[in-house]
């Protein structure tokens, strides 16, 4: 397995860019695609801080894009460059985990937030989507247990481009892992649909998918080339 300084000894700027053109690419297509399935908002409908559902939803994707661009930079900027490091000290992994930790929780209280105001259901019966919701929101609690207690926060926050001990760390098969390699991606990110079936909401439904999709997106454009320079499988 490569070290870190030896990646950037060897990386170019262009590595930097790797998948971004096909992440931004996407970026468009999937928010125009979840914009265009979001419905019109009654003037009577109820508001929170003053904004309706129409302008939390959209608030809910901006922040996701928000968060995915920013670790997408940082990633790779870490990763290439030290950059985070050099500018921010021993400190550099603490700054960067009270930068990220935020903007993750916003998604699921953007959704949340969404689904209590919404007035458009989803259009199936709502014994079903309650049992499903529970299940799902269930399967990602359990998720983040085992995220917490198995995996770790620095290293789900992308310690492993920060420090080598993190990169060395074996991979985790207990918890939620036994099962799957990528919890954080598939089974936690069910607490979404989740929350948008338990609200019966139409809107957070749409915001549901959009966010798990895009967290693939990030996933095959930013995380897998990343693990292929840390982990020596280029």
């Amino acid at each position: 397995m490569p070290t870190l300084t030896d990646i950037r000894a060897h990386s170019k700027w262009r590595d930097i860019l790797e998948g971004q053109p096909q992440h931004l690419g996407l970026i468009v297509f999937l928010m125009l695609g979840a914009g265009a399935l979001f419905t019109p908002v009654s003037e009577m409908s109820p508001e929170f801080w003053g904004l309706s559902v129409w302008y939390w939803a959209w608030s809910s994707m901006g922040l996701a894009v928000l968060h995915q661009v920013l670790v997408a930079a940082v990633f790779r900027l870490q990763l290439h460059r030290n950059l985070v490091t050099r500018l921010c000290g021993q400190n550099d992994l603490a700054i960067w985990t009270a930068v990220f930790i935020p903007l993750l929780v916003a998604r699921p209280v953007t959704v949340l937030l969404t689904g209590v105001l919404d007035t458009q259901p989803i259009g199936t019966p709502y014994g079903l989507n309650i049992g499903i919701g529970v299940i799902f929101v269930g399967i990602a609690l359990y998720g983040i247990h085992s995220v917490h207690q198995y995996f770790t926060i620095p290293r789900a926050v992308g310690g492993d481009h920060f420090r080598e001990e993190i990169a060395a760390m074996p991979l985790v098969d207990k918890g939620i892992f036994k099962y799957t390699s990528n919890a954080m991606y598939g089974p936690t990110f069910l607490g979404l649909w989740g929350i948008a079936l338990l609200c019966d909401s139409w809107h957070a439904l749409v915001l549901a998918a959009f966010q798990h999709v895009y967290i693939w997106v990030h996933y095959y454009c930013t995380e897998q080339p990343d693990m292929a320079w840390i982990y020596g499988n280029r």
